[in-house]
Parts: C-alpha cells; sequence; structure tokens
C-alpha cells in the first residue's frame, strides 16, 4: 500500500500516435507529442570509410553486437524536434499493434515527457501509464521494472485504456470503440474490468485513412510537399512565391512523416463520415472543398471526403484506392466498425448485452470525425436485434474524445478510495515485478 496523497500522480498514456502526459485531478494533458522518435545511426555521422568497414563487420557479427549497435543511435524526440530536418534521420514507431517492439525508444519518450515536458521528478510522483486491452504479462513486467529500477517511482499503476474511457464518462459498464491513430479496438466494460474474450479489434486507424488519402491524392497527380522542402518569399505585400529547397540525405520515413501531418490536417478539415455507405456513382458529382497546402496551392477535394472515412465502415473500399493494393492480402478478415460491435457484444454473457448496446462509447482521435457517431447509430440500429435500444455516445467536445483515455486516468488517480490500490515501491522489492498481475488485474 503506498499513501501518496501529499503529491500529485502523474498520468501518462502513450498511445500510437500521440503521448498524452499530466497531473491527474486536472482536466486536460500537460503535453501532447508525437509518440514516434527520430533516430540517426551515429555511424551515419561519422565518415563513409568506417562505415564500410563497419558493414562489413555487421555482415558476420553475432546478434548481441547488433543490440550494441542500436546504442549507438541517437533519438529525437517531440512535434519541434522532429520538425526540424536533419540529414539521414529516420522516424520509426517503438510500437506495433500496440505491443512495445523497442523499448530505449519507449524510454526516450517517457523521458522527454517527465524531464522536458512537465519538468518533474519521477522519484517524487505516483505514476499512473494507460496499457492497450490487449497488453501482455511480459510487456507489463518489463513496464513496472523499468519505472521502479530506472525512473525510481515510489508507486505504479498500469490501468486498461477501455477501462479509463468508460470511467471518464462516468459508467462503470459500456462497450468502448476506441479509434486511434494505429489500429480501432471494441472492447466491452463491465463493472470496471475488460471482458478480455470479447475485445475486437482491426488495422483499420487514423494513420491508415491518411495513407488512403495520400494515395487517392497521388493517383490523381496532387503531391503533397513537406514543410521542409521549399520556402516561401514575399515578393510583393500578401504575394508569395515558393523557392524549392534540396535536401539530398532525406530519409523515406522522413519525408513520409512530414506528409502524413498536412494529409491528416486535411483529413481532419473536409472529411465526413456519409450517411449511407459510400456509393461511387452517387458522390459524382459532389461539390468539390478547397483546402491550402502550405506550399500555397490550393486542392479541390471531391468523393475523397466521403471515401475516406467510410473504409472505417465498409474496409474493402480501400482496395479501390490506387497504391493500396497490398491491403488486398488482410482485406477479408477486417470487418467493418458496426460489424465489430455486434460481435464483440455477441461474445459477452446475455445478461449484460442489452446495458452495452445501450452504452456504446466512442473514443480516440479518429472517433472525432464529423457525423461518426449519428453513421454508426444508424448501422447499428439495422443490424441489431429488435429488443436491443442502441444508443451512442460520445463527448460533443473532440478534446474530450481525443483524450478520453487520459482524462480518465486523471479522474481515477485523484480518487481517494483509490490509494490504497497503487503498486508500492516496497511492494515491487519484496515481490519483484510479476507482482503487478495482482496489483493490477
Amino acid at each position: 500500500m503506498y499513501g501518496g496523497d501529499e503529491v500529485s500522480a502523474i498520468v501518462l498514456d502513450l498511445g500510437s500516435h500521440t503521448c498524452k502526459a499530466g497531473y491527474a485531478g486536472e482536466d486536460a494533458p500537460k503535453a501532447v507529442f508525437p509518440s514516434v522518435v527520430g533516430a540517426i545511426d551515429q555511424m551515419d555521422v561519422e565518415d563513409t570509410e568506417n562505415n564500410a568497414a563497419s558493414a562489413d563487420s555487421k555482415s558476420n557479427a553475432n546478434p548481441l553486437d547488433s543490440e550494441k549497435g542500436k546504442g549507438k543511435r541517437k533519438l529525437y524526440v517531440g512535434s519541434q524536434t522532429l520538425g526540424f530536418h536533419r540529414d539521414n534521420m529516420e522516424v520509426l514507431s517503438p510500437l506495433k499493434d500496440g505491443i512495445v517492439v523497442d523499448w530505449d525508444m519507449v524510454d526516450s519518450i517517457w523521458d522527454h515527457a517527465f524531464r522536458e515536458c512537465l519538468l518533474i521528478d519521477p522519484k517524487e510522483h505516483p505514476l499512473l501509464l494507460a496499457e492497450p486491452s490487449s497488453n501482455i504479462q511480459l510487456q507489463r513486467e518489463r513496464t513496472a521494472e523499468l519505472m521502479f529500477e530506472k525512473y525510481q517511482v515510489p508507486a505504479l499503476f498500469l490501468a486498461k485504456n477501455a477501462v479509463l474511457t468508460s470511467f471518464a464518462s462516468g459508467r462503470a459498464t459500456s462497450l468502448v470503440v476506441d479509434s486511434g491513430g494505429g489500429s480501432t479496438t471494441v472492447a466491452p466494460v463491465h463493472d470496471g474490468y475488460v471482458i478480455q474474450k470479447a475485445v475486437a479489434s482491426s488495422p483499420i486507424g487514423g494513420e491508415f485513412l491518411t495513407d488512403c488519402l495520400m494515395k487517392s491524392l497521388e493517383s490523381k497527380g496532387l503531391t503533397i510537399k513537406p514543410r521542409y522542402s521549399f520556402k516561401r518569399k514575399e515578393i510583393r505585400p500578401g504575394e508569395f512565391q515558393t523557392v524549392d529547397v534540396d535536401f539530398p540525405n532525406t530519409t523515406k520515413s522522413y519525408k513520409l512523416y512530414c506528409q502524413r501531418i498536412i494529409a491528416s490536417d486535411i483529413k481532419e478539415c473536409v472529411c465526413r463520415a456519409p450517411d449511407t455507405p459510400y456509393d461511387e456513382a452517387a458522390y459524382l458529382n459532389i461539390p468539390m472543398t478547397s483546402y491550402e497546402l502550405p506550399d500555397g496551392q490550393t486542392i479541390e477535394i471531391g468523393a475523397d471526403r466521403f471515401k475516406i472515412p467510410d473504409i472505417l465502415f465498409n474496409p474493402s473500399l480501400a482496395q479501390t484506392i490506387p497504391g493500396m493494393e497490398s491491403f488486398a492480402e488482410v482485406a477479408p478478415s477486417v470487418r467493418g466498425l458496426p460489424q465489430m460491435v455486434i460481435e464483440s457484444i455477441n461474445r459477452c454473457d446475455v445478461d449484460i448485452r442489452r446495458e452495452l448496446f445501450s452504452s456504446i462509447l466512442l473514443a480516440g482521435g479518429t472517433a472525432s470525425m464529423q457525423q461518426l457517431k449519428e453513421r454508426l447509430e444508424k448501422d447499428l440500429l439495422e443490424e441489431s436485434p429488435q429488443a436491443a435500444r442502441v444508443k451512442v455516445l460520445a463527448s460533443g467536445n473532440s478534446t474530450e474524445r481525443r483524450f478520453s483515455v487520459w482524462i480518465g486516468g486523471s479522474i481515477l488517480a485523484s480518487l481517494g478510495s483509490f490509494q490504497q490500490m497503487w503498486f508500492s515501491k516496497s511492494e515491487y522489492e519484496e515481490h519483484g515485478p510479476s507482482y503487478i498481475q495482482r496489483k493490477c488485474p
């Protein structure tokens, strides 16, 4: 048990798109920054002869040596740092399907959140960490190890994303539809616990939709110029001239990262879920919406405004976009949003199905899309059993939808009754990291 009421707890939510960090009891996170990391291999910085020599030695090196090589990277975290162009910088994500694949990067993200965003010493604050519903024991133990051994936190608690979203809306039982950057997850929560056997997920999230939009624009001959690739000069008051700037050592991943930022803004500004399933013929003569790109050119977007969001409901639409053919391999197994909701509810106990149908919560950045709530409710009314009273709930405030997991953590960690739930440092030292399974079920 940990009696840490005198200092405010820190709430940290490392999502697939952004990392949110702040103090428990506040209504929004203090820091929000991308959960990708810029990495420059130190060998790239050295001269090319060394490079050639290291390439030879790498070919017959054992796996341990490649681990050592990992330590020679310089990592850059935060939107400002990533916004600054650097030669040979790769932009990498430490997560794959919500699971950590690179602990060094996650460590650098946590470090950035504590020391540069919140300006705190983690030794002085208990920490509540949000985790995906599908998190495995090995990952939880590694998290506890890092937090207690490296950051020396006095106490830790790991809470499931879906449970926190449910708490943020003041419910203990609900069906949480969390559509974030990397994926969409449907998780039923009953009395504050996730029903694991009924969790459904799909690889279609905000980044997938952004990529679809980019490919669709490219097929029409519209290329998004990354911000670093041009300068705008004012030739007359209010009149600008764009001059291209050449950076030959730009990596593909950095260029894509910069293009995605712009494409994501286009998506958020002009896209909205169609009221009925997308039909190419019906949207042929739809009025165009204009969007001004950072380099000054104005593009017109027509049917794509409705087609891209509809991929959430009908994933096979993605295959009709030029350049997205690779999706065909996984497409048959990917279900649309209404099917995932019904499938998830049907896997739950009969007694709670009615309650789940009447409290479907929308959360995550992608769920903030216009008309998404109305369309999901309409489709579910058509496909759900007659007796079910379908109610899709979403906060009218897009900030609350986007940060619902963090807000739930903020509420939970500030409750007086929660203080006895912490997994304290003394318990960690006595029982070891595996004890986290008992403290944070």
